[in-house]
């Protein structure tokens, strides 16, 4: 297998990870297997730019939540954290972090990584506005009501606070109180709760206040968000919550090396079973918030921050059987079942075997004794094989022939890790899962419709595609399981307002493969609508910046087949937008393009991300640092030497905030 097909198949691997762990809520996989995998598609896509692809798992993030709450926008987006494990990977993020920053000092502070649910809390004027979970860190569910039962959580803060901030925190269950709840609920006949984290996490959503007043939940908070704070440092900042009146753990420290991020690290690795809390980690953050602002974000993780997560406990059970589970894609996953084993704190009653390769590798097979690893504590992986006890009458395993679902003879093409069912248009998850993609949050975002209920419309005979839901009415869904009016009714309106969806979005949703959010916008952005897109030839497509020719053959694939282009025209017919509004379009223009841009420095009358946002909707390009192909540098107050000099030695234009609006002004 050649560099290319290697990271072809590691993207493959990750994206169907991902949409399970992010939309399907059904992991197969550790956080550290997946990490693993993340990290050696990264390092190959370091070394080989020439595979760029703006869809790559390593670009985005994904992932979807449960709308039994109201949904809020978070007004700052809650990303997560890129994770490393060694002394070797902190070496690489800080050599990142100086490429950007240029020659000076920096300071890290280093705090612990708590196991619990996230949480942003909005303040004004000192009182609590409101609670949102993280989902899918672009939006999240409001659980104001709950977390106000939560003691730890002030309702009016003290001191000298801004007038309107976020700050972001960890709900989590202090093991004391975990483990009395569980004596009641034993005593009282009930069944367990398996770990804090989940049962911490499963309180946010309760529907009864009271029952979550009734649990001993604490806040830990780490980070402030907001503008005109009036703080300079992470440290700082940790200070002045405490002051406001926020439970904010004193074990963080400042340190300037990573040497002293490891001290820390093994520090807490052998004490944390001491803690009152559980912790599955350490988080390392730039200390300087401009050098946070400097450094900025990936689209799924801050430049600025890094978790060092603990290694991972590990234990030993039986396979019984290995089945095979259908993805959207028609990608085959065998899947491990195992015999029930408690594992940090949960039951693991199976694991991902990802494919016939790694089946292959370690020879797995039904009947044998197996290590099984919880990286990060949360997802099973197998790690291998107890030889001892493999029983004598043990054969290799013979990798399935056909698909499990619908019979069709498997394939699997050159260069790719899975195997694939092909029958796209009869094979029910694949039919099904297209539909729940389609209805995700980052797509179509129909309310009142979840991927069980597609299940249930799609066994009940009343839709066969995406497309099929726009014909369904009241009267159909109400008969249907756990269908009562009202739900009927929100369920067809929800799928009337996502005829209001922007076309981006729509693209994205129509689930062509590797077509992620980003290739979806500059698709969008580039051919304006559906008619024009589906007519374009492989030059016309690979002339879009960053589209290489894998996504170009995709989309002509995807319009050569006549069951696409009869769903699109159907869309089309029931309104859905297959191209940008006028509204969009007199919002943008290409003034600036072909022009790469790096922003450094505090701006006066446009934040920085305002300024990216202009670049973009002007058809520039945002650069992280300077180089050869920056056209311009965009400097403000306080921007760092290093940057300025970089620019000069290059003889690249340095240019204010104001000139740069004249530029698009102009």
């Amino acid at each position: 297998m050649n560099t290319e097909q290697k990271i072809a198949a590691l993207r493959d691997q990750l994206r169907e990870h991902s949409y399970k762990y992010y939309v399907l809520d059904q992991p197969t996989i550790s956080d550290y297997e997946f990490d693993m995998l993340l990290k050696e598609l990264q390092a190959l896509e370091e070394q080989h730019p020439e595979f760029y692809d703006p869809n790559s798992p390593s670009l985005r993030v994904g992932g979807d939540i449960t709308k039994n709450f109201e949904t809020i926008i978070h007004e700052h987006r809650m990303y997560s954290l890129d994770n490393s494990y060694s002394k070797e990977d902190l070496e690489d993020w800080e050599k990142r972090i100086q490429k950007i920053l240029g020659d000076v000092e920096v300071e890290y502070t280093c705090e612990l990584k708590y196991d619990g649910a996230s949480i942003s809390l909005t303040y004004e004027n000192g009182e609590l506005l409101r609670a949102v979970t993280r989902g899918d860190g672009l939006q999240g569910d409001d659980v104001t009501t709950n977390i106000k039962t939560i003691r730890s959580v002030p309702l009016k803060l003290k001191g000298d606070f801004p007038q309107k901030f976020d700050i972001r925190g960890e709900i989590v269950l202090p093991i004391d109180g975990f483990n009395k709840m569980n004596e009641m609920r034993v005593a009282n006949g009930e069944e367990a709760y398996m770990n804090p984290r989940n049962t911490a996490s499963g309180s946010l959503k309760l529907q009864d206040s009271a029952e979550v007043a009734k649990r001993p939940l604490q806040c830990l908070l780490y980070s402030l968000v907001g503008n005109g704070l009036g703080i300079t440092t992470q440290f700082e900042s940790l200070d002045k919550a405490r002051q406001w009146g926020f439970k904010v753990p004193d074990v963080a420290i400042l340190v300037k090396s990573t040497d002293e991020v490891l001290e820390f690290v093994d520090h807490w690795e052998t004490r944390r079973h001491k803690l009152p809390y559980e912790i599955d980690g350490v988080v390392v953050k730039v200390n300087n918030l401009q050098h946070q602002d400097e450094l900025g974000y990936t689209s799924k993780a801050p430049r600025w921050a890094m978790a060092y997560k603990f290694k991972a406990e590990q234990v030993s059970t039986v396979l019984s059987e290995i089945t095979h589970q259908v993805g959207r894609t028609g990608a085959i996953t065998p899947v491990a079942n195992l015999e029930p084993v408690l594992l940090a704190g949960t039951t693991v009653k199976r694991a991902s075997l990802h494919n016939a390769d790694q089946i292959e590798k370690l020879d797995i097979r039904e009947g044998d004794t197996v290590y099984v690893e919880k990286g990060g504590e949360i997802i099973p992986k197998i790690m291998g094989v107890d030889l001892s006890k493999r029983p004598a009458a043990s054969l290799p395993t013979r990798y399935i022939t056909h698909c499990p679902e619908c019979g069709t003879e498997l394939v699997r093409e050159e260069g790719e890790a899975k195997h694939f069912c092909p029958n796209a248009e009869g094979c029910p998850p694949q039919v099904v899962g297209r539909i729940q993609h389609y209805i995700s949050r980052k797509a179509m975002d129909i309310e009142g419709l979840g991927g069980e209920t597609v299940e249930l419309f799609y066994k009940a005979g009343l839709v066969r595609n995406y497309a099929d839901l726009y014909e369904l009415t009241k009267e159909q869904v109400i008969p249907l399981e756990r269908m009562a009016e009202k739900s009927a009714e929100n369920l067809v309106n929800g799928i009337e307002r996502s005829k209001q969806i922007p076309f981006e979005r729509v693209l994205y949703a129509l689930g062509i493969r590797f077509v992620g959010e980003t290739v979806a916008k500059k698709l969008a952005r580039h051919f304006r609508g559906i008619d024009a897109l589906r007519n374009a030839s492989l030059m016309d497509l690979v002339s879009v910046e960053e589209i290489g020719e894998k996504i170009a053959y995709s989309v002509l694939d995807f319009f050569q087949r006549d069951e696409n282009n009869t769903i699109a025209e159907r869309l089309k017919a029931y309104g859905v937008q297959l191209e940008i509004s006028q509204e969009a379009l007199q919002q943008r223009s290409n003034t600036l393009g072909g022009k790469t841009f790096v922003v450094s420095g505090v701006f006066e009358k446009v934040s920085r991300s305002g300024l990216k946002k202009l670049i973009e909707d002007n058809g520039g390009k945002v650069g992280s640092s300077v180089s050869s192909k920056t056209s311009f540098l965009i400097a403000g107050a306080n921007m760092g030497p290093s940057k300025h000099t970089k620019a000069e030695s290059l003889s690249v234009p340095i240019i204010s905030e104001g000139e740069f609006l004249s530029m698009i002004d102009g």
